[in-house]
């Protein structure tokens, strides 16, 4: 089992920087493939980007990609989210997910076996 806690939410101008953090329990972090999702008030979840077990090998949403990066650091069993130049369709509550795979990275949603509690992330004008 995973126990996954999001932090670095808050609000922010658009076109500013924020990092979440996703801190994981257990002693088998290395052992997941790691996600990060989000969803806007009325609208479905959506992926934003993942990471394999290793770090070596990632995937973005094409609306994020050249702004936002996932890495991770599995001495700290942590994974991040740094978003950069955001924009108000950013503002949403971004969720960190994470599935027990020793290959690939994952874009769907219902791949995940744990989730995080949400950090909300508003950007304003």
């Amino acid at each position: 089992q995973v126990q996954l806690v999001e932090s670095g939410g808050g609000l922010v101008q658009a076109g500013g920087s924020l990092r979440l953090s996703c801190a994981a329990s257990g002693r088998t972090f290395n052992r997941y493939a790691m996600g990060w999702f989000r969803q806007a008030p009325g609208k479905e979840r959506e992926f934003v980007a993942a990471i394999n077990w290793g770090g070596g090998s990632t995937n973005y949403a094409d609306s994020m990609k050249g702004r936002f990066t996932i890495s991770r650091d599995n001495a700290k069993n942590t994974v991040y989210l740094q978003m950069n130049s955001l924009k108000l369709e950013d503002t949403a509550v971004y969720y960190c997910a994470a599935k027990e795979a020793d290959w690939g990275t994952f874009l769907v949603s219902v791949d995940y076996d744990y989730w995080g509690q949400g950090t909300q992330v508003t950007v304003s004008s």
